[in-house]
Parts: structure tokens; sequence; C-alpha cells
């Protein structure tokens, strides 16, 4: 099974956790394009959808599919989102394309967040795919100094702005022992705006597309 293959069997396992009149929080990336697509057949069961990017709102209007405010709606009963990096533990690295704060928003906002990966993004620890920081732009040096202090390599983005009019610092060649107490460290530094270690609240289910099918895992 190719790749994309894997994206879109691990996007229709998610459908299982859609439930008639819910709304329904929504990452981004490219696993996540096939649940929207998926969930356009459901467009008339679901009370609506809460985007976490300029570009998923896109994908859910063109499906036909009501994109709410998370201001009107409150809490939310179930996040789908992808992962660039995923453990056994249900730690995530996310932010490779550049959304990670929204995303953090929505999945904060949500009682079960539901992963969905390849089997590519599962990792013992996590690093091996560079950090995402969101950072406001006068501190993008201010903080690349300190992210270097902790042992980290970062890399300005370029030509990236996020939905928030912010740039991305991604941390190189960082081994995350303990993604939890890296999170709160890289959030408390003055210009940070997100990081995407999504640790502290991480998925509650992930699944995994392989050659086998799909596996899950639970918190």
């Amino acid at each position: 099974m190719d790749a994309d293959s894997k994206k879109k069997a691990a996007a229709l396992a998610a459908l299982q956790y859609v439930e008639d009149g819910m709304t329904v929080g929504v990452g981004s990336g490219s696993t996540v394009s096939h649940f929207i697509a998926a969930l356009k057949d459901r467009r008339q069961r679901i009370a609506g959808a809460v985007s976490s990017s300029e570009a998923s709102t896109r994908l859910l209007k063109e499906a036909g599919i009501e994109v709410l405010a998370l201001n009107d709606v409150g809490d939310l009963p179930l996040y789908v989102d992808g992962a660039d990096e995923a453990t056994r533990h249900l730690a995530l690295i996310k932010g490779g394309g550049a959304a990670l704060t929204r995303e953090k928003i929505v999945a904060a906002a949500s009682r079960r967040f539901v992963c969905i990966i390849d089997d590519s993004k599962l990792v013992d620890v996590l690093g091996r795919f560079p950090l995402p920081v969101e950072v406001i732009p006068m501190a993008r040096s201010l903080v690349a100094r300190r992210l270097a202090g902790l042992g980290g390599q970062p890399v300005f983005r370029q030509g990236t702005r996020t939905d928030n009019g912010n740039e991305i610092l991604d941390v190189h060649n960082l081994r995350i022992s303990d993604p939890s107490a890296l999170e709160a460290q890289i959030g408390l530094l003055p210009g940070v705006v997100e990081v995407g270690l999504f640790a502290r609240r991480g998925a509650d289910v992930l699944l995994i597309a392989g050659d086998d099918g799909v596996k899950t895992l639970k918190r």
C-alpha cells in the first residue's frame, strides 16, 4: 500500500467517531484532506465543522460543509487531525503545515482528539521531524538563540507566514525524551506563540494505517 492509500485508510477509519448532529473539529494537512473528502457524504448529518486552518476551511466549504467559528460553538465533541510524528504514548509533533497554533486551540477545545497517521509517522522518540515553533516576527532571532541554548538547531522557514501572520522556526536535532516538559519550557520563551509539541494535550486515539490495515492506540 502506498503512502497516500495509507493516509486515506486512516482518514476513513476516523469516520467511526463521527456521530449524527456533531460539530466536528477538523485539522489540516494531506491526511486530513482525505477525511474532509470522506466527511462530504455525511455533511447533511453533522452540524458543521470548526477548522484549524484557512486551507482546510476552503476544502470544507468546497465539500458543502458549514464552517463554524469556535467562539460560537464552545467545546467540541471531536477533533480529527494528522501529525508529523507520533509516539505510542500518543505525544505528537505537528506544524509542518504551519497551522500548529490553531490546531492546538481546537484540540484543547475538544473532548476527544483522534489523530490519523500512516505508519511512517510512528516513532519511538520524537525529534526526527524538525520541531516547528511559531514566533512573533520581531522575536525570531531572540527565540532562535534560546532554542539553540536548549541544544537544537533552529532554521527560519523562509517564505512562510502562518494564518496568524507570524513566522516559523524549525528546530532540528532534538531528541525529545520528555515532550511535556519541553513543550512547557519552549512555550514560556518570550516571543513564542506556540510550539508544535502536542504532549500535555496529546491525542486520545491514534489511528495508524499500514500494509496490514489500520491499528488503534488509545490513551
